[in-house]
């Protein structure tokens, strides 16, 4: 049982734990005959070492291992539960007590959920643009498009211009002197992608095909490679060919090659249609993301270090799982990005503060409306997974079973929840758009 409980630094609570002597001496007897068994002894069989010997051989120590792995996790979670705690890393442990015939005494610190002090959850007033998609963003929007599946065609007759494609030849010089990795032959490079080092494609505007060109720049202080960076770089591009793009008209065939519609008048209407639910989609969005930031912003909580370090962790997983879809790790987009991984994981703290803090007032509405998932949520929540990956339902249940992930959708759905009861009960304020 939890004898005594207190707050001590940084969100952690010392606990003062007993556990009763009947349950200690039962717990020894369990130790023994567990011990026991992995003894050798002169003059006894292996198993068959009486108690007492065994204990006065070896000090009554050696039963104290096993049997406090047999106590001390029940007390500890059942101590958790009386203090109303939720701990959020590993306890440090301190044994005070342990002998037969005697309560076990230990002592644990550990760092805790730390308390919210809520703001007014209900009613809380925002605004949202009403959902307009007009004629103009349609043409917008196919234009685009377009673009992507635009040909680039040759052009020798003009000067190079913003959004055209050159390919080059080109050598890189420091000091007068060639740099490994400065040289290229047929590199295609489109003018205003900023793909380049900086300053390199703004003096490529007006050349012409045939044209050699010195193009001065400076290579950045934080360059990925470090004996180039903040370096005055020369490089001599010779430019081979000109191509700019070239839109296919928007006709009945090219709807048809690019949709299952037959003509441009059905295309618009569902292109405008699917437009429109996107837009809803992204505005409710951003309504849910504008409660929550609110209802952070007005409640009180001091957040611990650790949770802001384990969120950008799992922001940083997500852009490797990513990276990793499109053929590339965490750790060579770190390498090409000129930073270190330190650096990265700072330029995600201030999104990760407020990540983990709205996580924690999301987690206090759900205790003060003691918000629950039924196991038939949790069902079709598994049946519309299973059902937008095209696989049986029981495949999903098993995957997510075996990754020891059914807790993590039962935590989502509760959030999911909680998020559509501070919408449910915000003031809405529609506003033109």
């Amino acid at each position: 049982m939890l004898n005594s409980w207190e707050k001590i630094e940084n969100n952690k609570v010392k606990m003062e734990i007993e556990v009763a002597a009947p349950d200690v001496d039962t717990a020894l007897a369990k130790a023994y005959r567990v011990v026991v068994k992995k003894v050798n002894l002169p003059g006894f069989r292996k198993g068959r070492i009486p108690r007492r010997i065994l204990e006065s051989r070896f000090g009554p120590e050696i039963l104290h291992e096993e049997a406090l792995e047999i106590l001390v996790p029940p007390a500890y979670q059942q101590a958790l539960k009386e203090a109303d705690v939720e701990p959020i890393n590993h306890p440090s442990f301190e044994l005070v007590q342990v002998e037969e015939g005697k309560p076990l005494l230990f002592n644990v610190v550990v760092e805790v959920v730390p308390p919210v002090e809520l703001g007014e959850y209900k009613g809380i007033e925002v605004e949202q643009v009403d959902v307009v998609i007009d004629d103009a963003e349609v043409d917008r929007q196919i234009t685009k498009l377009r673009e992507q599946n635009a040909l680039m065609v040759p052009c020798e007759e003009r000067p190079a211009r913003e959004g055209d494609s050159v390919s080059l030849s080109y050598q890189g010089f420091v000091d007068g002197e060639p740099f490994e990795g400065g040289e290229a032959d047929d590199f295609l490079l489109e003018l205003g992608s900023k793909s380049f080092i900086p300053g390199f494609e703004e003096q490529l505007i007006g050349v012409v095909v045939d044209e050699e060109k010195e193009v001065i720049v400076d290579f950045p202080a934080n360059y990925r490679k470090g004996d180039l960076a903040g370096k005055t770089a020369v490089f001599k591009v010779k430019v081979k060919q000109i191509s700019e793009k070239q839109l296919p008209e928007l006709d009945d065939e090219f709807v048809r090659e690019i949709s299952e519609f037959e003509d441009v008048a059905e295309f618009k209407a569902d292109f405008k249609e699917r437009l429109h639910t996107s837009a809803e989609i992204q505005a409710k969005a951003k309504l849910e993301e504008t409660v929550v930031d609110r209802l952070t912003a007005a409640s009180n909580v001091e957040l611990p270090e650790i949770l802001v370090e384990r969120q950008i962790d799992r922001m940083l997983g997500k852009l490797d799982n990513y990276l990793r879809t499109h053929g590339m790790s965490l750790d060579k987009y770190i390498e090409f990005s000129g930073i270190n991984k330190e650096e990265m994981r700072e330029s995600r703290r201030e999104e990760a503060i407020k990540r983990a803090k709205a996580n924690l007032v999301l987690d206090a509405v759900i205790k003060k409306e003691g918000i629950t998932v039924e196991d038939n949520e949790v069902e079709d929540e598994i049946a519309d997974i299973a059902q937008s990956y095209d696989e049986k339902t029981e495949h999903i249940r098993e995957m997510l079973t075996q990754q020891d992930r059914l807790s993590v959708l039962v935590e989502e759905l509760r959030v999911r929840k909680a998020i559509d009861l501070l919408v449910r009960e915000a003031r809405v304020i529609k506003v033109g758009g």
